[in-house]
């Protein structure tokens, strides 16, 4: 009789075992399409053997807590590749954005097509038409139309790149309190999963910390460590702490002197500089590494054909006989030039275009001043050579942040498929799975139900009768 129970015992936990795998399976299908859910696996152990009158007995098989599949380095590399992705993107977005200002395209680079390209030979053609009509009244208002204009293009490119510039800036302080909200529930669940798993899989709770680990990395540059009992610890992609354990610490973003400054960690240690991966690291490059290039060309053309226009008006004669002042108004160094240059007159008699003894009629000046569109004035370059050379580097950078986005967003595809071929659930193998628990849980029926007519036989003692 007490071997029958111990079977009777056996087909039971059997019995158990089998319904926790199906209601596993079960739940699997139901979460088939739950974005973040990994699939489980029922986790069956055999139960200890005991003596029993000198023999060992079996006792059966138990389901424990299901295992999630997951794989913690394809998912911290898959987290990796979301950050890359994320910096790739968000610079793309910001150099296409530069390129808009100056209507370059992949089909359209040439300098002289973009607002500053045409207006900087408008105004030195205006200068020519000058040295052939010197004492022309509308020729010389042409001169100063032509001026505004090239003024005008620069102010529109500078002001544009600043605005650029304000939403990079709005943006990154956007991304550090949207990282803040995913801090605090990444440590609130770092202290659940510690209470209820001391280093086993905590299943629902860690798909919601990976899910939220993967909004955070889409915002900034990581780096993780898996601490005891199942604790992550987060930093920076350069070593500001941002979790440990229950703990969360915030970020901090502020504008100093128009620069983002981002702090992180107990001590508030300034992370700015090295700070990549995310959005947040695409935004930074953008602001640090991107935009003060081409914003220092831009300042410098404007510079450099402003003071260079001027110096050579000073030389000559204006048509009042007087000697020639200033055509732009410009600061005294070519930071903020693209910003600030502008029309200094609206006289057209102040235009210089004769030289020292001629008369109104003369045009030795306006010559010298037409000779500047052709004269290494820019930094060793031509005006036009510079604005073609700062064109072809905002081209290009464009270019190559497109193509690095591209590969960027095509390997973390491939990474994504490769751990949702592992962690996410596939409806032919749990179909499979269910059909084989079903059979199991058949045996075991069948098992429990021969020695339930055993134990009717033993209490009997063989005689049928109506007792069962």
């Amino acid at each position: 009789m007490g071997s029958l129970i111990s079977a009777l015992n056996i087909a039971k936990e059997a019995l158990s075992a089998e319904q926790s795998a199906l209601n596993i399976t079960a739940n699997n299908v139901a979460n088939a399409n739950t974005a973040g859910y990994t699939r489980e696996v029922a986790n069956f152990t055999t139960e200890d053997t005991y003596l029993l009158n000198g023999y060992e007995q079996a006792n059966g098989v138990t389901a424990g807590s299901p295992t999630s599949i997951r794989d913690r380095v394809l998912e911290q590399r898959v987290e990796q590749q979301t950050q890359a992705a994320a910096q790739s993107s968000t610079l793309e977005n910001a150099l296409n954005g530069v390129q808009d200002i100056f209507g370059l395209t992949a089909s359209r680079s040439s300098s002289n097509l973009t607002a500053i390209g045409s207006s900087t030979d408008a105004f030195f053609t205006s200068l020519t038409a000058l040295a052939n009509n010197p004492s022309d009244t509308s020729t010389r208002q042409q001169v100063l139309s032509a001026a505004s204009t090239l003024s005008t293009s620069f102010n529109a490119a500078s002001t544009q790149l600043a605005e650029i510039t304000a939403g990079l800036n709005n943006n990154a302080l956007t991304i550090v309190g949207q990282a803040n909200t995913l801090l605090s529930t990444i440590a609130n669940l770092n202290a659940k999963i510690a209470v209820q798993t001391q280093g086993s899989d905590s299943g629902v709770l860690e798909d919601q910390r990976q899910s939220a680990i993967a909004q955070l990395s889409q915002y900034i540059g990581l780096d993780q460590i898996t601490t005891a009992h199942n604790g992550i610890e987060l930093t920076t992609s350069n070593n500001g702490l941002l979790v440990a354990g229950n703990l969360s610490y915030q970020l901090s973003a502020s504008l100093v002197n128009g620069s983002v400054k981002i702090t992180a960690g107990p001590d508030h240690v300034d992370v700015s500089t090295g700070l990549s991966g995310g959005s947040l690291g695409g935004t930074l490059a953008a602001l640090n590494s991107s935009l003060p290039p081409i914003q220092n060309s831009l300042d410098t053309l404007a510079y450099s054909i402003a003071t260079a226009v001027n110096t050579q008006n000073a030389l000559g004669i204006d048509a009042n006989g007087n000697a020639g002042q200033a055509l732009f108004t410009i600061g005294i160094s070519s930071i903020g030039a693209a910003g600030t240059i502008a029309l200094a007159t609206t006289d057209p008699t102040l235009v210089a275009a004769a030289d020292a003894g001629q008369g109104s009629s003369g045009n030795t000046n306006a010559t010298a001043l037409a000779a500047l569109g052709t004269a290494k004035i820019a930094n060793g370059d031509t005006a036009s050579g510079y604005l073609g050379s700062t064109l072809a580097q905002i081209g290009e950078a464009a270019s190559e942040a497109t193509s690095d986005s591209a590969v960027q967003q095509a390997n973390l595809t491939q990474l994504t498929t490769q751990r949702n071929s592992l962690s996410g659930v596939s409806l032919d193998e749990e179909a499979s799975s269910l059909t084989e628990y079903q059979r199991s849980y058949q045996a075991a029926s069948q098992l429990f139900s021969i020695i339930n007519s055993l134990f009717a036989s033993s209490i009997n003692l063989g005689v049928v009768t109506s007792v069962s």
